[in-house]
């Protein structure tokens, strides 16, 4: 089999046998793709820190005929996490980057779009600094995945809701106007809403040392992460941390 090339982000290792590692990486060129890399544990020459979860490299792997696993040949290590000073929140948040690209993405399947914003905003989570790129990351892995309700009209009337305030429930699929919430609803601030369409029109840099309000960033959060959890029909791991954290 050809020796295969991409740019790639380490999404999850796990032991296999004595000294191999399972890996997942999702790589602009193929999508997720899992692969075992041989000696791993053991030898520092071709992976050495390159494995480390979020590390963005240039892999190089062999699909192996008759098996789902790659054979993972070496990682160069483009743009590593550990580079920049980690405390518990910024690892929490590329945790939540990572547990997002390995739920939403089906192995082997192109998304060129994601793996840009995934690779941009890794550059922006700082210490000190995540709640920004990672609303950014959510609310466009939603738009670009095709969940994303539209933010401007109320779904069950159609009422345009620009200038009149929004909410949300558990059990409904998008944002409605005020004649039709439901008790127990959210309300969605209009400047929360506007804060999206300027994420949907700017770079996740663009932001960068801006001061926003932790508020705004909480209900466009936690509108987006009961979006998630609809489609996936359960809540994730790094959620519940990132909301111990807000």
């Amino acid at each position: 089999m050809p020796l295969k090339q991409s740019e790639a982000i380490v999404l999850r290792t796990y032991p296999l046998r004595e000294a191999d590692l399972l890996v997942t990486l999702f790589t602009r060129s193929e999508g997720k793709v899992k692969g075992v890399a041989k000696s791993a544990k053991r030898s520092q020459k071709r992976f050495g820190g390159a494995l480390e979860p979020l590390t963005c490299v240039r892999a190089s792997w062999q699909d192996r005929e008759g098996s789902e696993l790659a054979r993972l040949d070496s990682c160069d290590v483009l743009l590593s996490p550990l580079a920049s000073p980690m405390d518990y929140p910024r690892c929490v948040a590329l945790a939540h980057v990572a547990e997002m690209l390995d739920e939403l993405m089906p192995d082997r399947e192109t998304n060129d779009g994601i793996f840009r914003l995934a690779w941009s905003v890794l550059q922006s989570l700082e210490e000190g600094s995540i709640w920004l790129p990672v609303t950014y990351f959510d609310l466009w892995t939603l738009r670009l995945m095709g969940f994303l309700p539209p933010l401007d009209e109320c779904i069950e009337c159609g009422r345009p809701l620009a200038s009149q305030p929004a909410w949300f429930h558990a059990q409904r699929d998008g944002l409605v106007c005020e004649h039709d919430r439901r008790p127990a609803s959210t309300a969605l601030s209009l400047e929360s809403r506007d804060l999206a369409l300027r994420m949907f029109r700017n770079p996740v840099d663009h932001f960068s040392g801006e001061l926003l309000p932790t508020s705004r960033l909480a209900d466009l959060r936690k509108f987006l992460m009961q979006i998630l959890v609809r489609h996936l029909d359960r809540k994730l791991l790094t959620s519940t941390q990132l909301e111990r954290l807000d």
